[in-house]
């Protein structure tokens, strides 16, 4: 544990013991002082479900707008806070969000929705990566799911001292992972691409 950082109490005041910490700590760039920085990033090849993320929020009435639905922006920012955790469970390190490649909103959620994102990692570049999320909203009445949004993010890793640090490789295990890869491939390709027609 890096010098300053002391571990909370190991007894809670009902006299239980807290269960021992696993594992590394999320890491943003302003926790500087805890991220567990290397000269050397961590560059083994690892899979989409080794950084896979599922997790659900609930739609509450200051998150809605007029109509009773969704904010976009609400969503949005649960897509990217989902994708970064994803891409950070990939690298093992800080990453920052440098694009949205495609946003799409396909029906509505209304209040008291549960909302379910699902996020992985596509694609893999020298020192960027794409994460794909997945949304879809839950009936907590009639258990009825639909599919709602579906979003492609571009992080990119960085080191101590906010440059862009490799990645590790990606390995496709399943034929939708390599879909995904490829698929995620050609829109990085296509960016490069149109980058370099604008620019003249």
């Amino acid at each position: 544990m890096p010098q300053g950082i002391s571990r909370p109490p190991l007894t809670a005041r009902c006299g239980k013991r807290w269960p021992t910490p696993r594992g590394p700590p999320i890491i943003t760039p302003l926790d500087k002082s805890l991220a567990p920085f290397s000269s050397d990033p961590m560059t083994e090849p690892r899979t989409p479900s080794y950084s896979r993320i599922e997790t659900r929020y609930i739609l509450a009435p200051h998150q809605v707008n007029a109509l009773g639905t969704a904010f976009g922006g609400v969503i949005m920012s649960w897509i990217d806070t989902v994708a970064a955790m994803t891409a950070q469970r990939h690298c093992h390190g800080v990453v920052v969000t440098v694009g949205i490649d495609k946003i799409s909103f396909e029906a509505p959620i209304n209040i008291g929705d549960h909302v379910i994102l699902k996020a992985s990692v596509n694609y893999v570049g020298k020192t960027s990566m794409e994460v794909g999320v997945l949304v879809s909203k839950e009936n907590p009445m009639t258990g009825e799911e639909a599919r709602t949004t579906t979003a492609y993010l571009t992080f990119v890793q960085l080191d101590e001292n906010g440059v862009p640090a490799g990645v590790a490789k990606l390995v496709a295990e399943t034929n939708e992972d390599k879909r995904r890869y490829e698929n995620a491939k050609l829109r990085a390709q296509a960016r490069k691409e149109l980058l370099e027609r604008i620019k003249k």
